[in-house]
């Protein structure tokens, strides 16, 4: 007997059974009810049966009702759960995946793969550029941007997935109804009507720090690859690169300058084996296999960097934050004197600088 919404919601608050419980007995595929209940601990058994013989006396009889009065409260309400056919069937290749996801907004943007963007809180300007650029590329290109819709590098790229038109994914670390945080009222807004929010935690459940690791394990868990635009040497970005590595997920990385504290995450990366990328045509190769159908470039999304051609490499690789030559020449896998030549052309027209430290791109390059 296959498990209705119903069954799932119970089954999701019982006493001492988590997500990699559940998920190990549902692979094992006990008959409904009573194969269940031979095989629970003691107090979710109790509990179960109490809810399965006399649901009026059972505590999870009030948070089933609550849960399906929300859904039935709005068209863009929803609660999935495996089987469901919006299921994120990803999911399914996690030890621990959720037995049950709150969701707010469009379920269509499940449809598209998946790339999962994330960064620092704290990121430079440039940082900010390459996040709105790659997003509205990818958006462009046929994925689904996903993201924890965190301050600074997260919200940068729901805001340019939306803008180019493409779907994106809000992973939260609170409940369903939650804004966290509150100045992104008007991306949570926007997420809702023309994208699509999703929780592991009910309406009314506050943020709480324990919530982000696992949170970051569904970023990466619905997405094909992660992509670490700026993260430094301990930033919550490198958790959710390891998670990918362990998902079988695939990497990617943004270089950055020696001298800029939040790209040391991002070479530290590079050095352990993530794909370094410049350029979208980067991570299309390495997802060739699920690349959609590509469609015209979106437009350039507001404060992004001018996308950078194939025959321009070093520019791509300079940000505002000096990169000294020796980097570029190691990165770009060109000559010293090609990379002199080249950075020379592009100081007499106005595109780079030379400053202590290294070479930086102007904003008009």
């Amino acid at each position: 007997m296959t498990l209705k919404l119903r069954d799932w919601l119970a089954l999701c608050h019982l006493p001492k059974v988590g997500p990699r419980r559940l998920a190990e007995l549902r692979a094992a595929q006990p008959a409904w009810p009573d194969g269940w209940l031979a095989v629970l601990p003691a107090p979710a058994r109790d509990a179960l049966r109490l809810w399965l013989t006399r649901p009026a006396a059972s505590p999870l009889e009030a948070l089933v009702e609550r849960a399906l009065a929300w859904e039935a409260a709005s068209a863009t309400h929803h609660l999935l759960y495996p089987g469901h056919p919006a299921w994120p069937a990803l999911l399914d290749e996690l030890s621990d995946p959720p037995p049950l996801l709150w969701a707010w907004g469009e379920l269509s943007a499940l449809d598209a793969p998946g790339l999962a963007i994330v960064g620092t809180r704290r990121p430079t300007r440039d940082g900010l550029g390459n996040a709105a650029r790659f997003a509205g590329e990818l958006a462009g290109a046929g994925f689904c941007v996903i993201s924890g819709m965190a301050m600074g590098i997260d919200g940068r790229a729901h805001q340019a997935a939306l803008e180019a038109g493409g779907p994106s994914i809000g992973v939260l670390g609170c409940g369903i109804d939650g804004v966290y945080p509150a100045r992104h009222g008007a991306l949570y807004r926007a997420m809702r009507e023309t994208g699509l929010l999703l929780s592991e935690h009910p309406p009314g459940t506050r943020a709480n720090p324990a919530f982000f690791p696992r949170r970051n394990r569904l970023i990466t868990g619905l997405s094909l690859g992660v992509l670490v635009v700026e993260a430094a040497e301990k930033s919550g970005s490198l958790i959710s690169a390891r998670l990918a590595g362990e998902q079988n997920r695939e990497v990617f990385a943004l270089p950055g300058s020696l001298n800029n504290p939040q790209a040391r995450g991002c070479l530290s990366l590079i050095r352990q084996g993530a794909t370094l990328v410049t350029e979208l045509d980067d991570i299309l190769a390495e997802l060739a296999h699920w690349v959609p159908t590509r469609a015209e470039p979106p437009g350039e999304p507001a404060g992004a960097v001018p996308p950078v051609t194939p025959e321009e490499p070093l520019l791509a690789l300079l940000s505002d934050a000096p990169t000294p030559l020796d980097l570029l020449i190691e990165l770009s896998g060109q000559d010293v004197l090609h990379c002199q030549q080249r950075l020379l052309e592009f100081e007499l027209e106005g595109r780079v600088a030379q400053v202590p430290g290294g070479w930086v791109r102007l904003p008009t390059a």
